[in-house]
């Protein structure tokens, strides 16, 4: 047998041939009249070299010819399953403890990274808005099903609770830039808020908040933002990693705040939208995305991933991935795939977004 390169094929393989040669060998005693019991009993003896006693004479030509086949073949298979064993636990022990390193590496590396603590319903769409927007994060995630959904996406993860001081220290709370905490748990949030706002005096946390009373408890915990209510968190809090300009300029005043409404009032709505690397309007220039929305958005501003804010970009102004739009929206979002990535649906438990 030549050996796969996937232990655990190998592994298969090889039990399959021990089986097969255990119940050929087996059908081969029955057929001289041995019962199967009695057959059974003498090619497990056989196989596993046990060499206890035989239970019957081996008198004919028949059964010396056939125990030596059981014996060559089902010793050889043993072997090598014993092999395959080995073999099957050292590598998986080995890929487990090089995994490991591996994301301990990658999260030392990281520095000014933002960390999101949950991936529930909030938390898939915030990790697809940051990865848009080319910024760096860790998910902090504690439920093993949640954490294979994460690993599945190719997402950089620690699987730990986040109002474990510890956990937060081995994600790197201290060298973090901003930790988004979008449990649907407001007691964890407070507490989550707390324990890093005491690791680190200078970390922007931005906290979900479910009951409006728990807003000012999540101020006063340490949060520099809460986000109210559920539906529109993850956009608001994407908003306020990636384009804090563009997020201040529309959420920020009085002024624009009363815009807003009256444009809601006309069924339309104001936007920060982060460019994926594989958007629609990814390489097109102002004039042509609104041109092809065809009156589905306006384009008001512009924050591009280094800083740098336009501010009434003109038509021929190109659109680059990782650019925080400015729009005026109509109907509703349907235009707004246009910004998104095309890929296929995120799963979070039971849910698709």
């Amino acid at each position: 047998m030549r050996p796969s390169g996937s232990p655990l094929r190998t592994l298969i393989l090889v039990v399959a041939f021990v089986a097969v040669t255990i119940v050929i060998s087996t059908i081969g005693y029955m057929r001289v009249g041995w019962s199967f019991s009695d057959a059974i009993y003498m090619v497990i003896l056989t196989v596993y070299t046990v060499g206890f006693r035989e239970i019957r004479e081996i008198d004919t030509p028949f059964l010396h010819v056939w125990t030596i086949g059981t014996i060559v073949v089902g010793c050889t298979g043993m072997i090598v399953l014993t092999g395959a064993l080995v073999q099957f636990f050292t590598i998986t022990g080995l890929q487990q403890i090089f995994g490991q390193n591996r994301v301990k590496s990658s999260i030392d590396r990281l520095n000014g990274h933002v960390i999101i603590c949950g991936f529930g319903r909030l938390g898939v769409m915030l990790a697809r808005d940051l990865k848009a927007g080319g910024v760096e994060f860790l998910i902090l995630e504690r439920n093993e099903r949640r954490v294979e959904e994460v690993s599945a996406l190719g997402y950089l993860f620690l699987q730990g609770d986040a109002t474990d001081e510890k956990a937060l220290r081995s994600a790197g709370v201290e060298r973090a830039r901003t930790l988004a905490t979008v449990l649907p748990d407001d007691a964890a949030n407070v507490f989550i808020t707390l324990t890093a706002r005491s690791l680190s005096k200078t970390l922007e946390i931005i906290a979900r908040g479910e009951a409006p009373s728990t807003e000012s408890k999540l101020i006063y915990a340490g949060a520099n933002r809460v986000v109210l209510p559920t539906h529109i968190g993850a956009e608001r809090i994407a908003e306020m990693i990636l384009y804090r300009d563009s997020a201040q300029f529309i959420r920020g005043s009085v002024h624009m705040q009363d815009t807003e409404r009256k444009l809601r009032d006309l069924g339309l709505e104001i936007e920060v939208l982060p460019v994926a690397d594989d958007a629609a309007v990814c390489g097109l220039t102002v004039d042509e995305a609104e041109r092809r929305a065809k009156g589905g958005f306006l384009i008001v501003q512009i924050e591009r991933r280094g800083g740098e804010t336009l501010a009434r970009p003109p038509g021929d102004t190109l659109i680059k991935a990782g650019d925080g739009v400015v729009a005026v929206v109509r109907g509703g979002r349907g235009a707004l795939s246009a910004f998104q990535e095309t890929t296929e649906p995120v799963k979070a438990g039971r849910m698709a977004f």
